[in-house]
């Protein structure tokens, strides 16, 4: 392993000849929680959340809160209130006692510390309003005030895809509305995954945990190609490529669109494979599972501005 990448995030490195570049960036990613940034995480209402669940599927999660829910306890640790909701896809995995052997039968991710060594956990906390972004991986522990996380990688993003949005207030009634549950799209759902201007994707790979991160882009940059086929551009970045790598080496993955207006989430379990060509690069995601939830988050944004830096979206056909 070389610095913060395994395998995975360097053979893709190597193959799209940024290896230099991506130590010189890889540089921003360390084990401590800087007071500017447990500064940061105080004032956020919401994170997102990436593991795998009891079944070994792999889910992204949407955690909120009043500010201070999530909350840095030390240099490497962090709180969350309240953890994660019931009903979603991870509640089980992330409120077993700790310690307890996960003994679903399923691929395991193999953990670093084999002494009670907790869930591995990717998390980013996303601010729309200062297009500020944030994201700590490590291992997740269910506490007396919901969950505690051993952070082991921590670091920031530029704001590059990021659409701008304000915070209008919250709603009450949060997770009141009717859930669904399917194994592809309705065409009420692949709708609105192709109006999504903004997606969560969770990762994982052997030996190295979990990994939740962002993907932006104007409305339409997510195609659906059938009720069980997505797929998107993957935009050039900070030449890390954590996610990308993550998939070379274990393709599960979970997507989580939100309905910023409306509160209602939408969550996707499969596995993805990026395809390299001369036009670039990319992702298509096979579904597997489909969560649909309405009033999950009781946040409420207002359109978007969006990011200056999105490419312009080719219309299908």
């Amino acid at each position: 392993m070389s610095g913060p990448y395994h395998e995975g995030s360097l053979a893709v490195q190597r193959r799209l000849g940024v290896r230099e570049l991506a130590d010189h960036v890889g540089r921003s990613i360390g084990p401590g929680i800087r007071p500017v940034a447990a500064a940061f995480l105080e004032l956020q209402p919401l994170l997102v959340l990436g593991a795998a669940d009891g079944e070994g599927r792999v889910w992204s999660s949407l955690l909120t809160g009043a500010p201070g829910f999530v909350r840095a306890t030390g240099p490497h640790a962090v709180s969350v209130a309240g953890g994660v909701p019931d009903g979603d896809p991870l509640a089980a995995a992330l409120t077993r006692p700790p310690g307890a052997p996960d003994t679903s039968g399923s691929a395991p991710i193999h953990l670093i510390d084999p002494v009670d060594p907790g869930v591995p956990v990717g998390t980013i906390a996303l601010d729309p309003r200062t297009r500020r972004r944030m994201r700590l991986n490590g291992t997740a522990r269910p506490s007396a005030r919901g969950l505690t996380i051993a952070a082991r990688e921590v670091f920031s993003n530029c704001p590059k895809y990021l659409q701008q949005r304000e915070l209008l207030g919250a709603a009450s009634g949060r997770g009141s509305g009717a859930v669904r549950h399917g194994e592809r799209l309705t065409a009420a759902q692949a709708a609105f995954v192709r109006a999504a201007d903004t997606f969560f994707i969770a990762t994982v790979a052997p030996g190295h945990g979990a990994d939740a991160s962002h993907r932006g882009g104007n409305p339409g940059f997510v195609r659906v190609t059938s009720p069980t086929e997505l797929s998107w551009p993957d935009y050039r970045g900070n030449a890390m490529f954590l996610t990308l790598g993550n998939l070379e080496a274990d393709g599960r993955a979970g997507l989580l669109f939100l309905d910023w207006t409306g509160g209602t989430t939408l969550q996707l379990t499969g596995t993805a494979r990026t395809v390299f060509d001369a036009g670039g690069r990319t992702v298509r995601f096979t579904v597997e599972h489909v969560l649909e939830r309405e009033d999950a988050s009781p946040l409420r944004w207002s359109a978007p501005a969006y990011s200056p830096a999105n490419p312009e979206v080719i219309k299908e056909g």
